[in-house]
């Protein structure tokens, strides 16, 4: 997994901006600062479907880049890429009886299989968005 560094912006009566100093042209906004993170690791999963994977700077060398921003009241955000692949690999995990029960209960109402439930919820857990399907 690697972390980009985005810079987050608010203009009175404007929804949050977001931009990454590592990847000119990729953007995301939100409404909430609740969303920031999810939508701006959703905007780095729809960038690199076309574009080659690249390694994100570091705090220093992104934090000069932008420190007029900074000074004016933006503010550097973590977020994680998981890059995607195409592969698929079998684990063997041990969960609680009532743990998998209830596992099961919600991938059947979300009409998902296990699998997917659980890798969207580690997903989403670690982007720090909501752990159910959206």
């Amino acid at each position: 997994m690697k972390i980009f560094l985005a810079l987050v912006h608010k203009d009175e009566d404007s929804a949050y901006g977001v931009s990454f100093p590592d990847i000119p042209g990729c953007f995301s906004a939100a409404d909430t600062l609740a969303d920031v993170v999810a939508n701006a690791a959703e905007a780095l999963d729809l960038w690199f479907e076309d574009e080659a994977a690249i390694q994100p700077r570091d705090l220093d060398s992104v934090s000069t880049e932008v420190a007029a921003d900074l000074r004016d009241g933006a503010m550097l955000i973590a977020v994680p890429f998981i890059q995607r692949t195409t592969r698929q690999k079998r684990v063997n995990i041990s969960l609680d009886v009532g743990t998998l029960l209830a596992i099961d209960a919600a991938a059947d109402e979300a009409k998902l299989t296990r699998s997917a439930f659980l890798a969207l919820a580690a997903k989403n857990l670690i982007i720090g968005g909501p752990v159910g399907p959206h």
